[in-house]
């Protein structure tokens, strides 16, 4: 059986709803690039599908604030249902995928779909402070329901492999680098550093160095390890994370955004196939712990 997905778009900037659906729908080729975000017809086009795409799940419905933007999105994604308000997608659907990451509107457009028990994927950051973050988690009507991260934790050349391990040793620094602002783009580097510290152990109390264009985070790890967190605004750098240690470093450069984004999304429907728990309530909050305390207000 088909698990039935619906979608809720779209916020400034964010391209999700395009992109996600399409890893489970397929698209429209034409239709999708008129989607406003050159980067997603240019990642699409070098996959085969429906073989690389998810299988077992689709999205079936769509809302956005504007029928006509629902309407975009769906024809460039294959989606054959648009519904008149988001909480129309309770009883039509099984799952929901927030896809908009304006954080500041995640307790309003998530709260009736936890209320209701239906499992819900909302988009980075899941919120920006951590009172925010725990009114959401205690919303849940059941462990798991709900799953938020960056999906770069996912990337697996943002991962450390047995051989890389080897390499470095005990981890003694970590320094991450983004472009863009804190507030949405802090958590793509902060997620795959905490996955590759271990989901484990608390953090001194960070300091923050501001410049015009750069914000950087610097705390020390339960571990030992220093980590340095660096969101550089509108400097162009790629995604990039080194690491050094007891034996040696390595540097890790984000690469796949398909990849990434298709195996968050295959583990958020694994979590509902298995009934598991696929983020963690101590995940969550150590990243949002961490987001906090360089918000840019």
């Amino acid at each position: 059986m088909t698990l039935r997905l619906g979608v809720i778009g779209l916020s400034p900037g964010n391209g999700h709803p395009y992109s996600w659906s399409a890893i489970f729908n397929g698209y429209n080729s034409s239709a999708m690039e008129g989607c406003g975000f050159p980067g997603i017809p240019r990642y699409l086009e070098k996959q085969n599908f429906p073989e690389d795409g998810i299988q077992g799940a689709q999205v079936t419905h769509i809302w956005t604030q504007d029928l006509a933007l629902s309407k975009k999105v769906a024809q460039a994604s294959l989606i054959p249902h648009i519904v008149n308000h988001y909480t129309d997608l309770i009883g039509q659907v099984e799952a929901v995928l927030l896809a908009r990451d304006d954080a500041e509107n995640h307790v309003q457009f998530a709260s009736p779909f936890l209320k209701a028990g239906m499992p819900i994927y909302i988009d980075k950051p899941l919120a920006l402070t951590l009172a925010h973050a725990k009114t959401l988690l205690s919303l849940q009507q059941y462990p798991g329901q709900l799953f938020s991260c960056s999906a770069l934790r996912y990337a697996p050349e943002l991962q450390l492999s047995p051989v890389d391990r080897q390499r470095v040793g005990d981890i003694r620094y970590v320094h991450a680098t983004v472009p863009k602002d804190w507030n949405k783009y802090a958590i793509h580097i902060i997620d795959p550093v905490l996955n590759i510290l271990g989901d484990q152990g608390t953090f001194s109390t960070p300091q923050i160095t501001r410049s015009k264009h750069i914000t950087s985070l610097h705390a020390l790890h339960e571990s030992g390890a220093q980590v340095h967190l660096s969101v550089m605004g509108d400097t162009p750098v790629p995604i990039v994370i080194d690491i050094a240690g007891s034996n040696g470093c390595v540097q890790l450069q984000f690469q796949n955004t398909f990849m990434a984004f298709k195996n968050a999304l295959a583990d958020f429907v694994a979590g509902i196939a298995e009934k598991s728990i696929k983020t963690s309530t101590d995940q969550v909050l150590r990243s949002i712990y961490l987001l906090e305390a360089g918000e840019l207000q």
